[in-house]
Order: structure tokens, then sequence, then C-alpha cells
């Protein structure tokens, strides 16, 4: 509709240097690079027997994964995984050594991978996460994981695949590419428009014929 303007991606931004701690461990692991989860802040935490699956996926990885996760820890965490209940998400996302993202699929989370050029792993969990990740799979950036289907030797297969088929990383980063090439961006985009609305006393010739239909 006229009134409405699309402003997604506002949030994005490049990364900035990582906390000493996060950077050294980002460089500890070497050519194989890192993998990075996070649910999101409506999950603190999952299922014991989720999660024991989850960390023993995770454990027969060579990267390092750093994982968003504030539950039990895991009797079958690995050494290269890391539990931290907070993390930069933007800036690890950006950084030259994270290879996989592993997310819900919440608006946010989708748009900075895009953004960065980052695949994904995605575990929807409800609202709108299937659809942005189905969205996201159907254009090669994105393999999704269910909840139903998920246990160690899934969620090991898909972040391999997403990690040694080169398509992912190239799709995501023609997405990226796309996603970035715009004239103004998204917050300069709201600035002007609500600025536009106040200067013409609430742009009534942007509102549609439809306010006006007889009820």
């Amino acid at each position: 509709m006229p009134n409405v303007i699309y402003i997604g991606g506002f949030q994005c931004k490049p990364a900035k240097a990582l906390p000493h701690d996060l950077e050294t461990f980002m460089q500890s692991s070497g050519e194989h690079g890192v993998i990075i989860m996070s649910l999101g802040s409506f999950i603190s935490n999952l299922p014991d027997e989720v999660t024991a699956e989850i960390a023993a996926a995770f454990a027969r990885l060579p990267q390092k994964v750093i994982w968003r996760y504030t539950g039990k820890r895991p009797s079958a965490l690995g050494n290269n995984t890391l539990l931290i209940d907070w993390m930069p998400q933007n800036d690890l996302l950006g950084h030259p050594k994270t290879k996989v993202f592993i997310a819900h699929g919440g608006t946010n989370g989708v748009q900075e991978a895009l953004y960065h050029g980052v695949p994904v792993v995605g575990i929807p969990l409800f609202f709108d996460q299937y659809d942005n990740l189905l969205r996201l799979q159907e254009r090669g950036g994105a393999r999704i994981v269910t909840l139903a289907t998920l246990d160690k030797n899934t969620l090991h297969t898909a972040i391999q695949e997403v990690i040694n088929n080169a398509s992912y990383k190239e799709s995501m980063q023609r997405l990226s590419d796309l996603h970035r090439d715009m004239p103004i961006k998204p917050l300069d985009s709201a600035l002007f428009w609500i600025e536009f609305v106040m200067r013409h006393k609430g742009a009534a010739h942007l509102r549609s014929e439809s306010y006006k239909l007889p009820c």
C-alpha cells in the first residue's frame, strides 16, 4: 500500500571488534572456523533430551561452536563448544571465521545473516520462523531441521551439508549483495518518511481510498 514503507534490515550494520575472550576463541578455530547458535531471546533453555542431541552433534564437528544457552549444561557437551549467556550476534556473524548460523528463524536474525552473507541451519519453533526460513531455504541459503526430526545425526548432517556445499555460501552472498544494494539506508528512509508525514500534516494523500468505504 502507498502508506507502507519497507525498512527491513535497519538494525544491520558492519561488525565491530569482539571482546578479547571471544576473539581468542574465534582465532583458535584455525581453518575450520566457527559455528554460531542462538534460538533468540524467547528460548532460554530446551528439554534436556533435545540439548543432549544438539551437544552430541556439535561434539562431532571439527569447527568450534559458540552457543547462546542458559539452561543446564548438557552432559554430552564437547570441548569445542562454548556456552554463553549473551552474544554480540551481529559482530559474530560479521566475523570472517564464522561459517554457519544455527538459528530459530526470527526476523532480526535472518536479516543479520543476510546482511553478512552467512548461511543458516534453521530450527523453527513458532510464529513466523518457519516461513522466514522456508523463504531462505527456497533461495538456497538455508537448510531447515524441524524439532520433530532433530537429533544428533540430522543436525550434524545439515551442518556438514551447509558448510561443505559451497552453493549455500554463494547463495547467501548473492542475497547479501541484493539486500545491501539500495539507494537509501533503511534507517535513513524511515527518518525521511517520518518527517515527510509531519511536513504534510499526516500525508492523507497516501492513505488508501478503502478507508472511505462505508461500513
